[in-house]
């Protein structure tokens, strides 16, 4: 492994593609406030009618969770299946309508914060349907070529490669290197430590959103935080911001934004400080013995180390013999 590397950066990618969509909220193509169904109501169901664009946004639009991911159980060549982000919506909606228990608990929208990738899936779409352009062609526009991250890109659907260099990584026995890169604006995107060191330092710097929108980009909604979200920790209190990113505190009371991302062979993710004094990007390929969650868990505890100097009190993970870099 080596440090320029490529890898798939999993749900960084929501980083970006919110991004995207609060430069268009700045340009005033979207309004924040807009019911999400007013530009898609082929797609949004009409109980969905009141969610709006902020909601999508910080994750407390109460919509369902996304369609099942392809994994292991669905067979030989697993890594290569995945659907379109249209079809992965509606299949989402359609799975909820029918089932009771979630018609008769969902929550309504703006009151909890469930982080969701259905919500970054419709962004994209949005982002789309605002433009008139793919959201390929707007990421690269406004945020890769800007930034002359040369190393990142978003795959066209059925690009499986990944550039070189990079890790070969396997789930079990099955080598999963080339993937389907289905999850889109989700979570599709590959890149590697440097360009997003360099990302992140643009948005927390304020390069890639003006003044007008960086407070609301910023703002992490006063709301509970679902019981099963993990990602903000056991504080109960919700993490995520309309940006993309959460809002962590670590153990001396140190402030830091960032995101994680998974895709199958990878773990990665990327953490500063507000001043940027203090920086890291991270990519663990697990073999598939450990859960996700175990590997955030504690490479969150290594992350929180590098930033206090407090140890980390973590578990080991699940599988030992993990490379990292």
């Amino acid at each position: 492994m080596t440090a320029d590397a490529h890898f798939r950066i999993g749900s960084v990618t929501k980083a970006f593609t919110h991004t995207v969509a609060l430069q268009l909220v700045a340009e005033h193509r979207i309004g924040i406030d807009d019911p999400v169904r007013s530009h898609l109501p082929d797609l949004i169901p009409a109980e969905y009618g009141g969610v709006t664009v902020r909601q999508v946004l910080d994750h407390t639009s109460g919509f369902p969770a996304p369609a099942p991911t392809p994994t292991p159980r669905n067979g030989p060549g697993w890594w290569l299946m995945g659907v379109t982000p249209v079809d992965g919506v509606r299949d989402a909606f359609a799975l909820a309508a029918a089932d009771d228990a979630w018609r008769r608990h969902r929550p309504a929208p703006g009151t909890v914060q469930q982080y969701n990738g259905l919500n970054t899936l419709v962004v994209g779409l949005l982002v789309e349907k605002v433009t008139g352009n793919s959201f390929r062609e707007e990421l690269d526009q406004r945020i890769l070529r800007p930034l002359r991250l040369r190393h990142t890109s978003l795959p066209a659907s059925g690009d499986v490669s990944i550039p070189g260099p990079h890790a070969r990584v396997y789930v079990g026995a099955d080598e999963v290197t080339r993937q389907s890169p289905y999850p889109w604006a989700e979570g599709g995107m590959i890149s590697t430590a440097a360009d997003l060191d360099r990302f992140l330092t643009a948005l927390l710097s304020g390069r890639l959103l003006p003044p007008s929108v960086r407070r609301l980009a910023f703002s992490v909604p006063e709301v509970p935080n679902a019981p099963q979200n993990r990602h903000c920790g056991t504080a109960g209190k919700a993490c995520f911001a309309p940006v993309g990113l959460m809002r962590l505190t670590l153990a001396d009371g140190v402030t830091v934004w960032g995101k994680t991302g998974s895709r199958p062979g990878w773990e990665n993710g990327f953490f500063a400080t507000p001043d940027l004094r203090r920086r890291v990007v991270y990519s663990l390929n697990p073999n598939g013995t450990g859960t996700s969650q175990e590997y955030t868990d504690h490479v969150l505890a290594l992350v929180g180390a590098a930033f206090t100097g407090v140890p980390p009190t973590a578990a080991e993970p699940a599988d030992p013999g993990h490379r990292s870099r």
